[in-house]
């Protein structure tokens, strides 16, 4: 049996991060609401995909994939789990709100310490907290 590799921090990677892609009906509507969010720009677009950079010539980014039959998570409630969720920090949490309320998102009314819960257009949960 060969054994498992171990991380090797002298290593050269096999990849490099490029994008993170949710899937939506609507991608045109979520780039919108993430653009907004983060501030980001469409720097690629066609009728099924479009990506958001922080500008033009960024290695890392968002991309939203149409999908027509999407099935939001339902979470909290655990009959479709989040699978995954994004992290964003704001410096006030209340002025947050209020601006990602403001663009379309939906409170989920989870909130704990320096952190609240909301679901973006499509029902993809992301979590907005205070810097570390």
């Amino acid at each position: 049996m060969t054994p498992a590799p171990t991380p090797d921090s002298g290593r050269t990677p096999i990849a490099r991060f490029d994008l993170v892609v949710l899937d939506t009906p609507e991608p045109r509507r979520l780039a919108e609401f993430y653009g907004a969010l983060l501030g980001w720009i469409v720097v690629d677009e066609d009728e099924d995909w479009i990506t958001l950079r922080p500008d033009a010539g960024s290695s890392y980014g968002l991309a939203f994939q149409l999908a027509p039959d999407l099935v939001p998570p339902t979470w909290p409630d655990p009959a479709v789990p989040q699978q995954s969720h994004l992290d964003v920090t704001v410096d006030d949490l209340d002025e947050g709100e209020a601006r990602v309320l403001a663009i379309g998102a939906r409170p989920t009314g989870i909130a704990a310490g320096g952190f609240r819960a909301y679901l973006d257009p499509s029902g993809h949960p992301f979590c907005r907290g205070l810097p570390c």
